[in-house]
C-alpha cells in the first residue's frame, strides 16, 4: 500500500523532511512545488533553521491545507521538556505555521530533567484546546511509548531507520500492532554496492531503492527524506512505485 492514514490525513508513504529549509523565496517556492508533485506529509520542527523552516511552510501553504499534513516538534534540548517551555514552543509553532491547529506535534526528545508524563501533560493541554490534533514521540523505545499512551493517544513515532541503522525492529513491530505510524528520520543513510546494483537493474535512483527497502519493512513505515531539490524529491517519490523482490532485498543485504 502506497498511502497511510497519518493523523487523520491520507498521505503517500514518502514524505518530506525540512531541516534545511529557510525563508528564502526559492525555498518557499520549493514547498509549493513539492505539494504540486504529490507530497502530502511535511515534517519540520521548532528548532529547524532557527524557526525559519516552520515560517517557510506557513508562508508556502498560507496557513495549511486539509489534504496536507504538517508535522512539527518541540522540546529537543535538555530542559526543553519543561511544561512552560513546551507551551511557549507550541505557541510559536502555531504562529509560524499560520494555523489554529497543528496536525501532528511530536515531543522531539524525552527530557532527562523532566518526567515524560509532565511534558506530555503540557502537550495534552493544547490537544484539549484543539490547538494540536495528534501527538507523536521521537527517539523512544517501547516502554516510553506505553508510558506516553497513558497520558495522550500517540499517532506516530519518529526514530532513526535506514540501511545503515536497523536497531528498531521491536519498536516498528510494536507500532504496527498498535496502529501507530513509524516515521524514519535519516532514511537514506547507509547502503552499498548491493543497493546500487538493484537500482541499476530497475533503472531507478539508488535513493528510491533505499526508501523502497524501508517501505517493504512494514506498511506503517513512512520515511521523511530531506531535500531542497525538486529533482531529488521526484527521485524519492519514485520509491512509491518500486516493488522490490526477495532477491533484490537479499542483494541489498
Amino acid at each position: 500500500m502506497s498511502t497511510f492514514s497519518l493523523a487523520g490525513v491520507e498521505v503517500p508513504r514518502v514524505g518530506l523532511g525540512t531541516n534545511r529549509l529557510t525563508t528564502a523565496p526559492a525555498h518557499v517556492a520549493f514547498v509549493r512545488e513539492a505539494v504540486a508533485a504529490g507530497v502530502r506529509h511535511i515534517d519540520t520542527a521548532h528548532l529547524y533553521t532557527g524557526g525559519d523552516s516552520e515560517a517557510a511552510i506557513g508562508e508556502a501553504l498560507g496557513g495549511g491545507r486539509d489534504d496536507v499534513l504538517v508535522a512539527t516538534k518541540g522540546g529537543y534540548r535538555r530542559g526543553e521538556g519543561r511544561p512552560e517551555v513546551l507551551r511557549a514552543q507550541v505557541e510559536q509553532s502555531l504562529r509560524s505555521l499560520r494555523t489554529d491547529a497543528i496536525g501532528l506535534f511530536y515531543l522531539h526528545r524525552v527530557d532527562p530533567d523532566t518526567p515524560l508524563e509532565e511534558s506530555l501533560g503540557a502537550i495534552r493541554e493544547h490537544v484539549d484546546r484543539g490547538e494540536i490534533r495528534h501527538v507523536g514521540l521521537s527517539a523512544v523505545g517501547i516502554d516510553e511509548i506505553e508510558r506516553a499512551r497513558r497520558v495522550v493517544p500517540i499517532a506516530a513515532v519518529q526514530n532513526e531507520l535506514s540501511l545503515g541503522e536497523r536497531d528498531d525492529d521491536g519498536v516498528i513491530d510494536h507500532c504496527a500492532a498498535e496502529g501507530i505510524a513509524f516515521v524514519p528520520f535519516f532514511p537514506l543513510r547507509g547502503g552499498g554496492r548491493g543497493a546500487e546494483a538493484v537500482a541499476a537493474r530497475h533503472g531507478v535512483p539508488v535513493s528510491a531503492v533505499k526508501l523502497a527497502w524501508l517501505l517493504r519493512r512494514s506498511p506503517n513505515v513512512l520515511p521523511i527524506p530531506g531535500t531542497l531539490s525538486l529533482s531529488h524529491l521526484r527521485e524519492n517519490l519514485a520509491a512509491l512505485d518500486l516493488e522490490l523482490s526477495d532477491d533484490d532485498v537479499a542483494e541489498i543485504g
